[in-house]
């Protein structure tokens, strides 16, 4: 009965923290505009949604109205705030808190569905991570096409725009796990892993089919299957010399994981790999020029392997410190991961690697399938 209440209590506590965050954030907003929606969350958070929906360079707000630049000298020279498309570390700061909340809130969801305390669930959620990276590279492609031609136009599109793609991805997973938990209670199915898995199976295959269409159908999307085949092939050696090596000389780090942990350090072995594909490979491949990095993390290792001297860059680019970080940050998350972890909280720790390969195998996705498609 103890246990019962004290989960009753946490649930509160975490509803009654959800609200004061939401009456806080939407109070200011009304009652400060200028300061808390446009200089805070307009600047950060929906500013640069909008304007990578508008394929714009920037968007400035001044004297009460947005303004949409498609010119990156007059970006540099409006007066603040301006908001650009991609991420900043204000924002990446706030998404990650919020995914936490969003987790712990899942967390309470499953424990009253009496699921995800066994592992099944992990690897029924796998091809979700991957449609996520597909359909956020479907925005993409409508960004080179003329008005009227996408099938997905402005508001509409940011649903697929990071980071709010994030909650798209959310409520379609978790309409999938309802449905499909409904499906097992109804015993029209063993185990709602399968229809789940099934699920995300065919979004992933139905949104890299329509890929494909466009690909031998516009002038905007081309198609390049040796940038898919480098990115996995690339992937999948890394992490059998990661896994290998962690085998060998360190196995008591995957001991709480166990398989769970090849699969994370694949899904950032992808992100990591398609990245110097993507940054320093590209043309060579066959691509009319190299991708550009948004993320300002990324930004900034590839900073430090343009420190490196020429004969090295050459040789291997600028983008390989990344993959180096990410395959270094994959193995301590599998590290602690222990198995006590699993033992005191199996759906937490659960959710938590599945949002840590999500955030690892979206993005790496999404770059893996734009240069496929030539976007």
């Amino acid at each position: 009965m103890s246990t019962v209440t004290e989960g009753m209590d946490t649930e509160r506590l975490w509803g009654a923290t959800v609200l004061a965050l939401l009456v806080a954030l939407v109070g200011g907003a009304l009652a400060f505009p200028e300061r808390v929606y446009y200089g805070f969350v307009w600047h950060y958070f929906w500013g640069p949604v909008v304007a990578d929906a508008k394929s714009a360079q920037c968007a400035v707000y001044a004297d009460g109205s947005v303004r949409f630049l498609y010119d990156a000298a007059a970006c540099r020279a409006a007066a603040e705030p301006v908001a650009y498309p991609g991420y900043t570390l204000v924002s990446e700061v706030g998404y990650a808190l919020t995914m936490l909340l969003a987790l712990i809130g899942v967390v309470f969801l499953l424990r009253r569905l009496d699921v995800g305390r066994d592992r099944g669930l992990f690897y029924a959620l796998f091809p979700f991570m991957l449609f996520g990276g597909a359909l956020r590279v479907v925005e993409d492609a409508f960004d080179g096409m003329a008005p009227g031609e996408a099938a997905v136009s402005f508001p509409w599109n940011t649903l697929i725009i990071s980071p709010v793609i994030y909650f798209t991805m959310f409520g379609l997973t978790l309409a999938a796990l309802l449905a499909s938990v409904w499906l097992r209670n109804a015993d029209a199915t063993d185990s709602y892993y399968y229809p789940l898995a099934g699920v995300g199976t065919a979004l992933l295959a139905i949104t890299v089919g329509y890929l494909t269409v466009l690909a031998f159908t516009t002038d905007d999307v081309a198609f390049h299957p040796q940038i898919t085949v480098v990115v996995l092939i690339g992937a999948t050696l890394v992490t059998w010399l990661t896994w290998e090596a962690v085998e060998r000389y360190a196995p008591e780090v995957n001991r709480g994981t166990e398989r769970m942990g090849l699969v994370v350090i694949w899904a950032h072995a992808v992100d990591g790999v398609a990245n110097v594909v993507g940054i320093d490979w590209a043309s060579e491949l066959g691509l009319p020029a190299d991708l550009v990095p948004k993320h300002p993390v990324n930004r900034a290792l590839i900073g430090v392997g343009e420190q490196f001297p020429d004969p090295v860059v050459d040789l291997v680019g600028t983008a390989w410190p990344f993959l180096v970080v990410k395959i270094v940050a994959a193995v301590l998350v599998v590290w602690v991961f222990d198995e006590q972890i699993f033992e005191e909280s199996p759906r937490y720790a659960i959710l938590l690697l599945v949002a840590i390969v999500a955030v690892g195998l979206g993005p790496g996705t999404r770059d893996m399938l734009r240069a496929t498609f030539g976007i």
